[in-house]
Order: structure tokens, then C-alpha cells, then sequence
């Protein structure tokens, strides 16, 4: 995605940034914003209450993923209670999203801390050891399923997650 920048504006410093993909639910579709009617049953259906309306969004507003809230176990309850088709059981695997570790994790200061180590199912994230006895987190993300359950068990809230660029379409 590439953002054209005038260069009256650029001069001016004032740089429009490209709008962030929204984390839709699991089994999202393409066209997710002109199929959900926000009709709320997803955020319902989800066991691990996981689910969100999107803030600040005009009615309907559309449900979000937030992992403040917990970890997804990919279980479908959400697209299976979905009947417009916005969400697709069968596409649930098929999660665009893949954790990846920003700056301020607490061990790249040298803070002993691997939570999101300890926390990630599927060994995804790893410790390199370096001198002066700091660990660099290193994320595998043919490995990480971006279930979220490293973000909510982050001290330092050093998890964000990106589209995977195989996967990238978009689900807005």
C-alpha cells in the first residue's frame, strides 16, 4: 500500500499516513464491511469475550478483535453465528495476523522478562541470548498463529501485530 503525499503538504510536514487494517474476527471475508450488518451476534457467540463493536464507528459499527481481553482459540463460535456470510466458518484457519515484538520489550533493556515466551503455545517466539546478559526476543512467523495470547501477557505491551503478506486482503 503506497500513500501518494502532495508536496505542498509534504513541505509542510503534515503526511497523511496510510489508514491501519482493522482486526476483523477470524473467518473474515473481503467485502467484511459491506456484509456485516453489526447485528452483534458474533461478539455473543465468542467464548473468550474477545470481541469488541468498533469504537468511534458510525452505527453499525463492526466488530474488532481486542486482546486486552484475552487470547483467540480459533473455535469458529463467531463466524458460525455469523449469517450474513461477512464471517465463513471454513475461512476461521485462514487468520491474516502475526505478532511481532516492538522496542520496548522489557529484555532488550536488559530487564529479564519472557513472558511471551513462557505464554506462546506454539513456540513461536524465542530468546537469543546477547552480551551483557540481555535476551532479543525473535518471532517465527511461519510459526505464530496470532492468537494474541503473547500481547495480553506482555508487561510492557511490546506486542503489535501485522497482516502476514500471503494472507494480506483487505478485510476491512
Amino acid at each position: 500500500m503506497t500513500t501518494q503525499h502532495s508536496r505542498r503538504n509534504f513541505l509542510r510536514g503534515q503526511l497523511s499516513r496510510p489508514e491501519a487494517p482493522l482486526m476483523r474476527p477470524p473467518g473474515a471475508q473481503a467485502r467484511f464491511s459491506q456484509l456485516c450488518t453489526g447485528c452483534g451476534d458474533c461478539l455473543r457467540a465468542c467464548p473468550e469475550a474477545i470481541l469488541i463493536r468498533q469504537p468511534d464507528a458510525p452505527e453499525p459499527a463492526l466488530p474488532l478483535v481486542d486482546f486486552s481481553q484475552g487470547a483467540c482459540t480459533f473455535c469458529g463460535a463467531c463466524a458460525e453465528a455469523c449469517e450474513t456470510g461477512a464471517l465463513r466458518p471454513e475461512a476461521v484457519p485462514d487468520w491474516p495476523w502475526t505478532a511481532t515484538i516492538t522496542d520496548t520489550c522489557l529484555s532488550l533493556v536488559g530487564i529479564s522478562c519472557r513472558a511471551c515466551e513462557d505464554a506462546c503455545e506454539p513456540r513461536a517466539i524465542r530468546f537469543r541470548l546477547m552480551t551483557g546478559g540481555r535476551a532479543a526476543p525473535t518471532l517465527d512467523p511461519a510459526q505464530c498463529t496470532g492468537c494474541g495470547e503473547c500481547a495480553i501477557t506482555c508487561p510492557a505491551g511490546a506486542v503489535s501485530f501485522e497482516q502476514r503478506e500471503s494472507l494480506t486482503e483487505a478485510v476491512r
